[in-house]
């Protein structure tokens, strides 16, 4: 039985990489599968997947949310709902054992959306004329002047920053290109870094953020870290401070400043508008607000 699972899971992962879905998806494609396949060995249940039931399948959602989260079964539910689709395009099955398994419901959680004070506080830390403080005020800059996500800022190259255009090129969800424009300060954050990278043991490596003391490119982890650093040097301190606090800060701050929808849809890359509400709701009562105090009818009468 786990020999005909393993083998699935190959071809699977294979046409995954043929349809050139980004690494990160096949990853928690594959570890979603492994994890249905483990579960059904632990349980005792050696079944090969035209055996597999809903119930089956239901049981296995229920123990994500009992052991781990509503937001894990939730990303487990989608991979495992491709898995078996997959299955039935290929006739190893006659029907998804997922047909009318509704996904685990996950209760929203508002990001903290950071106020421009701290984002000041945060470029203040960064105004040594070294090449940490120069490369922490390009990164931190960017993350809210564009609203990018962790990855989309960590994978840049040096030829997706146009410094004569004031703009740059990230790769988002889906491998799908968006060029983001920048503002003047970040643009010159952003020579500053450059200047000052030349002389870097690694300069000749395309990759844009290189790490201190002459280490190779960091990673989207190492701007984690970076900006966990500089959240707790603040005060008062921010204990976990994280790239996705600017991202809904920029879309708050642009929704406040009584910016189009539509044009914020397509420069954060979201491919419908049900993530701009998401991303909008963090701060839109008092936005609410703000506007009633704009436009409310009660003083003018």
């Amino acid at each position: 039985m786990r020999a005909q699972w393993d083998q699935l899971v190959r071809e699977f992962t294979k046409l995954l990489k043929a349809e050139n879905k980004a690494p990160k998806t096949i990853q928690v494609y594959e570890a979603s599968v492994q994890a249905l396949i483990g579960w059904l060995d632990e349980t005792g249940r050696q079944v090969d997947a035209a055996e597999l039931t809903r119930h089956d399948l239901a049981e296995f959602m229920t123990h994500l949310i009992e052991t781990r989260s509503a937001s894990t079964a939730n990303v487990r539910y989608r991979a495992l709902q491709q898995f078996f689709k997959y299955l039935v395009a290929e006739g190893e099955i006659e029907r998804s054992p997922m047909e009318h398994l509704k996904p685990p419901h996950v209760p929203e959680k508002p990001v903290d959306v950071l106020p421009v004070e701290t984002v000041r506080a945060l470029l203040k830390q960064c105004d040594g004329k070294d090449f940490i403080s120069r490369r922490d005020a390009a990164i931190i800059r960017l993350l809210i002047d564009t609203g990018g996500r962790l990855s989309e800022i960590a994978n840049l190259t040096l030829d997706d920053v146009d410094l004569d255009q004031d703009t740059v090129t990230v790769l988002g969800k889906g491998r799908r290109p968006r060029v983001l424009p920048i503002g003047s300060k970040t643009s010159l954050a952003l020579a500053r870094y450059r200047r000052l990278r030349k002389p870097h043991r690694h300069a000749d490596r395309p990759e844009l953020w290189l790490g201190e003391k002459n280490r190779p490119p960091m990673t989207s982890n190492g701007i984690k870290l970076m900006l966990r650093r500089r959240g707790r040097a603040l005060v008062p301190p921010i204990d976990n401070l994280h790239a996705h606090q600017f991202r809904h800060t920029a879309a708050h701050e642009w929704l406040a400043a009584g910016g189009n929808e539509t044009d914020l849809q397509r420069l954060m890359g979201w491919r419908s508008p049900q993530m701009l509400r998401r991303y909008g709701a963090s701060r839109a009562d008092e936005r609410a607000r703000e506007a009633h105090r704009r436009m409310g009818l009660g003083d003018g009468i």
